[in-house]
């Protein structure tokens, strides 16, 4: 899976195998055995890859594009998959992701919408904490 996902994330970022190569300090053929599953990049290298191509080692290693028709996540994006509305509205937000944000039960959350781009949903308390900062800079 890693060959494929090297290969796929390294057009994406519109590198060529040989501009990749030279980014990470070995030969074309070299990124040719890893895309191909001939042969798998070092930790050291897969570190290095992980950063020429703007991805964590996590998705390069293991991002799984079946079923799906979206890119792998650039870093520090995420894809926790889908939810489904309940019949008053409710979604569950997945382990992953109030994991990674510090989500817990009882935190307030925000719902922002845009009609063109969609839903954002942020941690109540730290958005006040921003509206705050930005009402002390610009009363200064």
């Amino acid at each position: 899976m890693i060959g494929s996902n090297i290969q796929s994330r390294r057009k994406a970022v519109g590198l060529t195998q040989e501009q990749l190569a030279e980014r990470l300090g070995v030969s074309r053929q070299t990124v040719t055995k890893w895309e191909t599953g001939e042969s798998t990049p070092d930790l050291a290298n897969a570190g290095a890859l992980a950063e020429a191509l703007d991805v964590s080692l996590d998705a390069l290693v293991g991002f799984d594009p079946q079923g799906t028709v979206l890119p792998m996540p650039p870093r520090g994006k995420h894809l926790f998959g889908t939810v489904t509305v309940g019949e008053r509205g409710q979604i569950v937000i997945p382990k992953q992701a109030r994991e990674l944000f510090g989500i817990e039960a009882g935190d307030a959350l925000l719902v922002l919408g845009d009609e063109e781009q969609g839903l954002a949903i942020l941690k109540a308390d730290e958005f006040m904490d921003r509206v705050s900062m930005l009402r002390n800079m610009v009363d200064r």
